[in-house]
């Protein structure tokens, strides 16, 4: 069969890779794809179109007989690629643009858990600067969580110290409008205090599967310092997720969101992202995402033990719980490499090193591109996260030391990387 994967990021290159491995897959296409996704060779192979080029996209499909399409990024999503391929007779694995807006519209997902009674922070919505500044004005606890509704990839939230920092917040998104439309609707959330962690599921709709829980890394600096990123670094298993608390999670956010969507008429198909906040193991919703997340795509598909597209397939056809979807026994732990002046601007075209005769010699260890291209035999940089180094072992400090090994063999001008991915797991 013919799979096409949609995005460019580290995490498509990562579902390309579990794509690839299946038996059934005898070619796996990705648009964009990145300089990795390029220099994979044998059944894969980059298109030139872009992920937001729906009505592209599904011409592609159907003149090269897709047999499935995986969405990857969040654009496409909101773009409704999944209502068009679906209307075209294409199968395709992803959520609805309605079903989206859990992503999409931070208004419409913090609405959502209000009126199905999932955990998440005391908010309020405005929807200009006066209004939003008269309550910051009001309010006397701080810190408070400022969140463009709309997407800013990985970047419209600002976790506001002060009140000076609230109303500086509120101007660059009202006023300065540095987000654009996505913050024609702004979120102040009370501030939530414990440890993050990702948890995910693939799901049909009614039925569904969780991966191995894991935790993503935000901010740009060691010891979770610095300007929020797409995500630094992530490692699965999190010990923090529990078997209890995942008991909680299921019984209290997934079983509620996915009986929530269907009431609402759009069930939820294909990769649920639940970005939580823990703490005396008791979880909150912070985010959805309608995706898999980047980077923990690249320690959760490696520790997926069995076949991704048959799985896909499976909840495609409402028989997801005829089908194995057994994880690992072991951990995995990756590490972004990012240009310098990330999450700010920074330059590209920076050629990039890689030891492969020293990576070769590391059992369990891949690099997962995400913003790279390979032009005329060159690898070059051409986004922000660069490379994400992962490393799988038996247990997760092992994983860690392998993935900081590895870096070692990876560089480019100007490369930065968090040193403590994984620490406060360790402790």
């Amino acid at each position: 069969m013919k799979v096409l994967i949609v995005g460019g990021g580290g995490r498509e290159h990562a579902l390309a890779w579990a794509v690839a491995r299946s038996e059934k897959v005898s070619k796996v296409y990705v648009a964009p794809g990145n300089g990795g996704t390029a220099m994979m060779g044998g059944k894969v192979g980059n298109v030139a179109l872009k992920a937001t080029d729906v009505d592209g996209l599904l011409r592609f499909a159907l003149d090269e007989s897709i047999d499935l399409t995986v969405i990857g990024p969040e654009q496409p999503l909101e773009a409704g690629i999944v209502d068009r391929f679906s209307g075209s007779g294409k199968k395709v694995f992803g959520p609805t643009k309605y079903a989206a807006q859990l992503e999409t519209s931070k208004v419409f997902a913090k609405e959502f858990m209000r009126r199905n009674g999932i955990p998440t922070a005391a908010y309020e919505v405005f929807r200009d600067y006066v209004s939003a500044k008269d309550f910051l004005e009001r309010t006397t606890v701080f810190p408070q969580v400022i969140k463009a509704s709309g997407l800013a990839a990985g970047k419209g939230v600002i976790v506001a110290e002060t009140r000076d920092d609230a109303m500086r917040a509120i101007d660059d998104l009202f006023e300065k409008r540095i987000f654009g439309k996505a913050a024609d609707e702004v979120v102040i959330e009370s501030f939530l205090t414990g440890q993050e962690a990702s948890v995910f599921v693939l799901t049909d709709g009614t039925d569904y599967r969780f991966f191995l829980p894991s935790q993503d890394h935000k901010r740009i600096g060691d010891g979770d310092t610095g300007k929020n990123t797409g995500g630094m670094g992530a490692y699965a298993p999190a010990p923090l997720v529990s078997e209890e608390v995942l008991k909680k999670v299921e019984k209290q956010v997934v079983i509620p969101t996915l009986e929530g969507m269907r009431k609402e008429g759009s069930p939820y198909t294909g990769f649920l992202y639940i970005g939580l906040m823990i703490e005396n193991g008791e979880p909150s919703v912070v985010e959805y995402n309608a995706r898999l997340g980047d980077p923990e795509a690249q320690v959760v598909l490696p520790l997926l033990e069995s076949d991704l597209v048959t799985v896909i397939e499976a909840s495609l056809n409402g028989t997801l719980g005829e089908v194995s979807f057994e994880m690992k026994g072991e951990a995995a732990t990756t590490v972004v490499l990012a240009s310098k002046g990330y999450p700010d601007s920074y330059e590209k075209g920076k050629e990039i090193s890689v030891v492969e005769s020293k990576l070769k010699e590391l059992d369990n260890v891949m690099l997962f591109h995400a913003g790279t291209s390979f032009d005329g035999g060159v690898l070059k940089t051409a986004g922000g996260r660069v490379l994400s180094v992962t490393a799988q072992a038996p247990t997760l400090k092992e994983s860690i030391d392998l993935a900081y090994s590895a870096v070692g063999y990876v560089d480019f001008d100007g490369a930065y990387y968090r040193r403590d991915i994984g620490a406060k797991a360790l402790f």
